[in-house]
This record gives structure tokens, C-alpha cells and sequence, in this order.
């Protein structure tokens, strides 16, 4: 199972060896672009809108474990 994703009141912490700011993360999106192309031919994507999205597996980066990832309080880790 995959951790849930952080947002403003929480963060990843890897259990296994503490990591707080290195992780691999899998994930697929599916999505919804305005592509604007100009006279020559080049793209520019002006807007894109978010469908889904599923994590996949988030990994430590530093010990490489997936199964220690964990969810914790933003202000208990910076607290410590």
C-alpha cells in the first residue's frame, strides 16, 4: 500500500532511516492539455487540467525501502 500524498499540514518521513527530503515517487496521471502551436510549428501547452492521478509507490531515496514510508505532522518533525 502507498503512503497518502503531503499537503500543507504533513510530510513523508521514511521510518527506516529518517529521511524527510529524498523520495521516488510512481505515479500516473491522466490529464487534459490545451496545446496553442505557432506559424512555425511550435508547441506551447497554455493550460492543463488534472483528471486523476494514482500513486504508484513512493520509495526512500536514501535506504531505498517503500514499506517505511510514513505520514507525519509537519510541526512535530520541525519541532524536533
Amino acid at each position: 500500500m502507498t503512503a497518502p500524498l503531503p499537503d500543507a499540514t504533513n510530510r513523508w518521513r521514511c521510518g527506516g532511516c529518517g529521511n524527510l527530503t529524498r523520495f521516488d515517487v510512481t505515479r500516473t496521471r491522466r490529464t487534459t492539455e490545451f496545446w496553442h502551436f505557432d506559424l512555425q510549428g511550435e508547441a506551447l501547452v497554455e493550460n492543463t487540467e488534472l483528471k486523476s492521478e494514482v500513486v504508484e509507490s513512493v520509495s526512500c531515496r536514501w535506504c531505498g525501502r517503500d514499506d517505511a514510508i510514513e505520514l507525519v505532522d509537519r510541526n512535530a518533525v520541525e519541532q524536533a
